[in-house]
């Protein structure tokens, strides 16, 4: 042991590996700086761009509470609990929807270009009033058609003229995202990475972000076999959100039979675990897509439409979706439901492990730290989306909220 000059080796090898590895650790903060730690909404919901008003989301939870308080007794069965029962009610009352797309794309379709310019403008203006009021939800957006060339100047077009008249109105871009649908290539990616660009120095109310809709096959796998939504995430210049799944156009491109199209369908999860692993890292979201059946018309109907939006949504979260579409005010009632469920049903067993874990204890399970980061997120999701509170989570595990944001999305 003494033949080698440990601190003149180990000296010697540190400045010859940190030179040889400087470019890789430049790039690896750079193309993985790891989650922003800001909140994430547990669904976005989309409405047709002349559907918006600024009093939407009021309506919204109007109609979710009515749907409950026409099927009380199916949604207390359904649910199980009447403490998460209460807690669902008191959400759609205080903040019925979380996210908010205004759809300009699929769900508002083709239409002469001066209709399309007029609701474009008359919903940014809408948007402007309703924040200003303090009647729209943490986060909103648009969705704008596809880039592919028929396509294309009608989504540039409907992007200007909406951001125009929502800064115009004196609001600005926080908190706003636009969603770029069926993107098909990288470089579709690098045309909205420009659009932002151009459109935001129009604007100058703050930087412009877009999130990408992974809804076809050509996203997810490239003509030479390589995960091409990968190279979509790493394209965007840090302005990319989230990756969205499209349940029933990736379905349908990927040749799947109309009944058999759903969120739980084995393409369906190849595609979400490829962008799973695209995303790990990035400081990019994942968003689960969304489930037609709605729950509306006659009990066995609501039923129906209930039980499936629960177990998707359960199903969702336990692969890490934390995230997904709501096309009703009928499905937000199982939307909370099930992601209340989600987290109370471990809250007790994830806290005492926290708790634990920092106080050194005996405990039947070795966690490690990356466990810890995982049970710190999951303690601070349910904090965020209203299943805990801080009070709760402070004296269950002897943390504060700041502290479990610190554990669960450090900085890299």
């Amino acid at each position: 042991m003494g033949r080698i000059d440990i601190d003149g080796l180990t000296r010697e090898l540190s400045e010859e590996l940190d030179a040889r590895l400087k470019d890789a650790d430049s790039a690896l903060a750079r193309q993985f700086p790891g989650d922003h730690g800001r909140r994430q909404p547990v669904h976005t919901v989309y409405v047709p761009g002349d559907r918006y008003h600024a009093g939407l989301v009021d309506e919204w939870g109007t109609g979710a509470l009515a749907a409950v308080d026409a099927h009380a007794e199916l949604f207390g069965e359904l649910v199980g609990d009447p403490g998460t029962v209460a807690r669902v009610r008191s959400k759609l009352d205080e903040e019925p929807i979380e996210d908010l797309r205004i759809d300009f794309e699929d769900g508002y379709g083709a239409r002469p270009d001066a209709a399309e310019d007029a609701d474009a403008a008359a919903a940014g203006v809408a948007l402007a009033r309703s924040r200003a009021e303090h009647a729209a939800p943490p986060f909103t957006g648009i969705r704008i058609k596809s880039l592919e060339a028929p396509t294309r100047h009608r989504a540039l077009r409907t992007c200007i003229v909406f951001i125009t008249s929502l800064t115009d109105a004196g609001a600005t871009l926080e908190d706003f995202v636009v969603t770029l649908p069926k993107v098909t290539s990288v470089e579709q990616v690098e045309a909205m990475v420009r659009l932002c660009e151009r459109t935001e120095a129009a604007a100058d109310a703050g930087r412009l972000r877009f999130e990408i809709q992974v809804e076809t096959p050509q996203s997810i796998l490239s003509p030479d076999g390589a995960a091409l939504v990968a190279r979509m995430v790493h394209a965007s210049e840090g302005r990319c959100t989230g990756l969205h799944y499209g349940t029933y156009d990736y379905s349908a491109f990927c040749g799947i039979a109309a009944p058999y199209q759903s969120m739980d369908h084995p393409v369906a999860d190849h595609a979400k675990l490829v962008m799973q692993a695209a995303a790990a890292g990035t400081g990019v979201r994942l968003s689960d897509g969304s489930t037609n059946r709605l729950p509306v018309g006659d009990a066995a109907a609501v039923r129906c439409g209930w039980e499936e939006h629960l177990r998707l949504v359960r199903r969702s979260l336990e692969r890490g979706y934390y995230q997904g579409w709501d096309l009703h005010p009928a499905q937000l009632p199982t939307r909370y439901a099930a992601t209340f469920a989600f987290y109370r049903d471990d809250l007790a067993d994830a806290t005492r492990r926290l708790h634990d874990y920092f106080a050194r204890a005996d405990s039947a399970i070795l966690d490690e730290p990356a466990t810890v980061r995982a049970l710190a997120d999951y303690a601070l999701r349910a904090l965020q989306c209203g299943a805990a509170t801080a009070d709760e989570l402070q004296e269950a595990t002897g943390l504060g909220a700041e502290r479990l944001a610190e554990l669960a999305r450090p900085a890299r």
